[in-house]
């Protein structure tokens, strides 16, 4: 069985300030030297990929961007002014792969709205290329990620589709050579169905990582693995986008959306990891900073192994 994480999400700064209030903090403070150790305990511990979740932040009164040159300011209170050369740097330096983020470049709680609105499409169509030519060098620079995420209610709806596929278009023509990664939740509630095998079919991305909704719902393991069965014999009969998990190390502290983050439980994580892992090609996690790392650095699982205590 399968028992490895492939990669983690990674953040500059949590979107949902509730969510990441313990972590937020750190983000902010954090120095070059510990976002480079911090990648380092990444690698440490066996993983492959970096997800950054967003190049720039943008909430309904306020945005930020992390590199130079973005559509919005850098965050004066961020104590590391450079913090995408540091990671661009530092993962290449590890060997590890990151996929950049096209986002985001419209308000993060509307995301429905920013796939169809051509003002956001041409702010994150303006920032890859600039992400491109200040990062395209560095050799960990591997493929983009689209974190305007949906939910799946039956099939996907036709916009959605749409966005994916404009974006990889644009992606294509801007660098031929890398892949496409998307994370649409709502495993729970897709109709596995002809129309779905077609839809993936129809949708020009590699890789797929679903959200296995574990965190969400604080539990569901099984409902999870019946999911990721059936989402493989799907892919198997699309035969287009590889699928891969993005596995919730989280639960809330308190209500759903409305509450703190927190490390999951070690016994729900290894039994989610062998509930997914026989169906899926490779598994990321959502996420090492501020959940798993404090199980790592604990020493209280052993489905990973880590020098960072």
């Amino acid at each position: 069985m399968k028992t490895k994480i492939d990669g983690t999400w990674f953040e500059f700064f949590h979107h949902s300030k509730v969510e990441g209030q313990y972590w937020n903090p750190q983000c902010r403070s954090f120095t070059e030297a510990q976002w480079r150790q911090m990648l380092d305990c990444i690698a440490s511990s066996g993983m492959e990929y970096i997800v950054l979740m967003c190049s720039s932040l943008c909430y309904s009164d306020y945005a930020e961007s992390y590199f130079p040159g973005g559509p919005y300011p850098f965050p004066e209170d961020m104590v590391c002014k450079n913090p995408m050369e540091v990671l661009m740097d530092e993962t290449s330096r590890l060997g590890l792969k990151v996929f950049m983020s096209c986002g985001f470049y419209g308000d993060w709680t509307k995301a429905r709205e920013n796939m169809r609105d051509t003002d956001v499409r041409n702010r994150a169509f303006d920032a890859m290329e600039r992400l491109n030519r200040l990062y395209g060098d560095y050799p960990s620079f591997y493929g983009w990620y689209l974190p305007d995420e949906i939910g799946i209610d039956g099939n996907f709806p036709q916009f959605f589709i749409d966005y994916v596929n404009d974006y990889r278009t644009y992606i294509r023509s801007l660098t031929p050579d890398k892949p496409l990664l998307i994370a649409p939740y709502g495993v729970a509630k897709i109709k596995f169905d002809e129309g779905f095998v077609e839809q993936l079919k129809s949708i020009d991305c590699e890789f797929i990582a679903y959200q296995d909704g574990v965190g969400i719902a604080n539990g569901c393991v099984e409902i999870a693995e019946e999911a990721f069965r059936n989402l493989k014999a799907a892919h198997d009969a699309a035969g287009r986008s590889k699928l891969w998990a993005d596995m919730e190390v989280f639960r809330f502290e308190g209500a759903a959306y409305r509450s703190a983050l927190i490390p999951a439980d070690p016994a729900r994580i290894s039994a989610q990891l062998a509930a997914i892992s026989p169906y899926v090609e490779k598994i990321l996690i959502y996420q090492y900073q501020g959940n798993l790392e404090h199980i790592l650095t604990s020493n209280s699982t052993d489905f990973a192994n880590t020098k960072c205590i």
